[in-house]
């Protein structure tokens, strides 16, 4: 199983198209999972939605998981619940809670951050990647394919 940490964003969507590839050489499934917060200032701040009050979690997760399968249709997607004003290291856990469970062979992360000597505290991906329990594949940019079919690196809801 290959897990993706999968916000949406054009490094994660990234990721999640680099674990497809590999998918489909290796035989492993993708499994695609969304920590989506109970709190409409951490929507707006991630680029799901406009403002705070047009933010609805389920129509944020119901738009994260159309996207996913958009990039790889055969990938299963969960969305996790963390609450409301969720610190990174409650997504984090969140994230390796269900690696753990899913007994992820790989978990693929994309971040501009993450690996790197200096890693921001508020940094998901670069607390994803600290985590030596599961092997990790960074994803720092999107390919050209992946910019050409998701230009923003944040989406809106309709």
């Amino acid at each position: 199983m290959y897990l993706v940490a999968y916000d949406g964003s054009r490094l994660a969507n990234a990721a999640l198209d680099r674990a497809a590839q590999f998918a489909s050489a290796t035989g492993h499934d993708v499994l695609a999972v969304a920590v989506v917060p109970d709190d409409s200032a951490y929507a707006v701040e991630a680029g799901w939605v406009p403002s705070r009050e047009v933010f609805d979690r389920q129509t944020v997760v119901g738009e994260l998981h159309k996207t996913a399968v958009d990039i790889a249709p055969s990938a299963s997607f969960r969305a996790v619940s963390v609450g409301r004003d969720p610190a990174p290291g409650n997504i984090v856990s969140k994230l390796r809670a269900v690696a753990s469970e899913a007994d992820a062979a790989v978990v693929f992360v994309g971040s501009e951050n993450a690996g790197r000597v200096v890693v921001p505290l508020v940094s998901v991906g670069g607390n994803v990647a600290s985590d030596d329990t599961h092997d990790v594949h960074i994803v720092r940019h999107a390919p050209p394919e992946v910019r050409k079919r998701f230009p923003k690196s944040q989406f809106y809801l309709p």
